[in-house]
């Protein structure tokens, strides 16, 4: 007879597990929920993190003078340097 009842509980158990810990789960969160709180946003959790990346980008490029740049004819190398040099060609 108790082989019956435990080959039934093994085929159901999924059945029974699934809800169980979803209950579970679900009262766990809503009680860690009302013991904290809710959380107060910092400022930087305002901000998308687009916007965060652009003030980041701004206060790097804040004491630079953007009008000074390296010309095209001053570069040696136009292309990024290939592994061992094979796809360069030669300079005469």
């Amino acid at each position: 007879m108790w082989s019956v009842v435990w080959a039934a509980v093994r085929s159901k158990a999924p059945y029974v597990t699934f809800p169980v810990a979803f209950v579970v789960g679900l009262v766990g969160y809503h009680l860690e929920w009302f013991l904290r709180g809710d959380p107060q946003p910092t400022p930087e959790e305002d901000k998308s993190i687009s916007e965060q990346r652009e003030d980041r980008k701004l206060q790097e490029i804040a004491g630079k003078d953007l009008t000074k740049v390296v010309s095209l004819k001053d570069k040696l190398e136009f292309a990024p340097r290939a592994v061992l040099n094979r796809n360069r060609p030669e300079k005469s």
